[in-house]
Parts: structure tokens; sequence; C-alpha cells
């Protein structure tokens, strides 16, 4: 690594600058008439709405609003926060995310957490699952565990250094994954969303600060969505994916909190029943290790 990506992976993540960045690109992204406010045609020096006009909605004075943006959240009210989400229009990921940058939760210094050890009757109900793709993930995009059906789909994940198991870097430095996912910018949006996520409720992980800090020295791409400040938590949804064996099929997904550990979340893959898509997750499975792609 060189020493511009040396200095990034060392550099905390700032919650300050977080909270700053965060209001303004929230503040940026309406209009007056967004929110029933009069635009009288006059030429803005910044898009979006002023501070004075945010700050009215939010039934806060402009000195204080200010003071938040700038990101003094010191002392700021539970109430205060729902008024300026409301007035911003967040949604329940964003208003929490404005919770944890504005109030982050009081806790004890700690040494570096060790990688998370998914239990053994976890680990059995994986591989319990033999005709689905399933996995536990952790905090930072962290793939802790997964059954023969993930790695047939997915690649050899056990081939894998245990820092290069995440889904953050493999699918923003590894090609591979770019055929993989139909819709790789989707993919990629929805693992920037949850580094946010964790970005505001952990500010003092040095790992995840590690991580993005590579990140944004090796990928223009991440880059550019992490300066967005999006952030949402997406438990279910639909993936295409382009397997080198069976060709393009669509797999819904289920994501599950892990009872006794919040960081960790089980994913399950599925296909609708009778469908093209669940005689191509049956074949994945006849073939099993002969389907594991070359990734």
């Amino acid at each position: 690594m060189d020493e511009q990506a040396e200095a990034a992976v060392s550099r905390p993540l700032d919650r300050r600058a977080e909270l700053s960045e965060f209001l303004r690109s929230r503040r940026a992204r309406l209009k007056p008439e967004d929110v029933g406010l009069p635009d009288f045609g006059r030429r803005r020096r910044v898009p979006g709405l002023r501070r004075e006009e945010l700050a009215q909605l939010a039934g806060v004075s402009v000195a204080y609003y200010t003071r938040l943006e700038q990101g003094n959240g010191r002392n700021v009210s539970a109430e205060v926060l729902d008024s300026i989400a409301r007035a911003l229009r967040l949604t329940d990921a964003e208003h929490a995310h404005l919770t944890h940058l504005a109030k982050p939760a009081p806790h004890k210094k700690r040494p570096p957490a060790r990688r998370p050890q998914v239990r053994t009757a976890l680990q059995h109900l994986l591989a319990s699952m033999d005709a689905v793709p399933a996995y536990i993930t952790g905090r930072r995009t962290e793939i802790l565990a997964w059954n023969r059906m993930a790695t047939a789909l997915f690649g050899d994940w056990g081939g894998l250094a245990p820092e290069d198991r995440t889904w953050a870097r493999l699918v923003f430095l590894c090609p591979e994954y770019r055929e993989l996912f139909v819709d790789w910018e989707q993919k990629a949006i929805d693992i920037v969303c949850g580094l946010r996520m964790d970005a505001g409720r952990f500010p003092d992980d040095a790992r995840l600060a590690a991580l993005v800090g590579e990140l944004s020295v090796k990928s223009e791409e991440f880059r550019r969505l992490w300066a967005t400040h999006d952030v949402k938590e997406q438990f279910y949804g639909v993936k295409r994916l382009r397997h080198p064996l069976v060709g393009e099929f669509a797999l819904g997904f289920e994501g599950l909190r892990v009872t006794g550990d919040a960081d960790l979340n089980l994913i399950v893959y599925h296909a609708e029943p009778d469908s093209a898509s669940a005689e191509s997750l049956r074949l994945l499975a006849s073939w099993g290790a002969a389907a594991v792609p070359t990734l």
C-alpha cells in the first residue's frame, strides 16, 4: 500500500464532520416547493433549502440549527432532532443515523474488537439449509459463516484471507463481482449505505475507518457513493445474478437479526416456487462443488 493509502486508512472517522456533512446533504436535496415554502425565483447560492428556511420548518433558531450543522450536537434533545428529521423528511434509517451522529451512545474505551465468532449451533443451522444459499454477516459487511450453496453461488470465500471476506472489498475491488451482480451499481449503493449506518453507530471503530479509507483510495466508485451520505437498512429484496454455469436468474433475499448479537445478520436467498430461477437454484445444488464460480 502506498503512502497515500496508508494515510487514508489510518485516519479516524470524524463524528462532528460526519454530522455536519450529513445535515448539509439532506438539506441540499430539498427545494422550497417540496416543503410548502414560497420560492420567489431569486438565484440561490447553494442547492436546496437555506439554513433559515430549515430552522423555520423545524421550529428552532437559525443560530441553534447552524451550530448543529457545524457538527456541534452537544446537549441537543431528542425532541429537537425529531423536529429536524421531520423538516428534512428523513426516512427511519436516516433519522436513526442522525441520532447516532448527534447523540452517540456512551461507551468505554475498548481494545480493537476481534472478529466475531459464530456459534456452533448457527453454523449447524447454515449447513442444514442445503437447498438455498445462506450466510451470516457482521459489522463492516464482514462475511463470517456460510453454507455450501452460498459457495456455489458466490464463490469460495474459504479461500480468501479473513480480512478480505467483506462484501465491501469484494464488490468494489474484485472485477468478478461486477459480472456476478446484474445491477452492480445497486449492490454497491446498498453496501455503502450499510457502511454509513455502521459509521454512525460506531464512530470509534478503527477497523471500519481503515476499510473506508482503503476503499476511498482504491475505488473511484466508492468515493463517489460515500460522498452522497445516503443511509438505509435493507432486510429484503430481489437480486439478479449472472452465474457462469446457470446464466442469469433472480433470487429474493431475507435478512434476519441474530438473537443475542445485534451485529450479526442471517441472510437467506430463495427463488419463487416453480420458476425458472428455482430450477437454476436446483441445478446449482445438484452440481455441488462443480458449480463454484472462479472468483
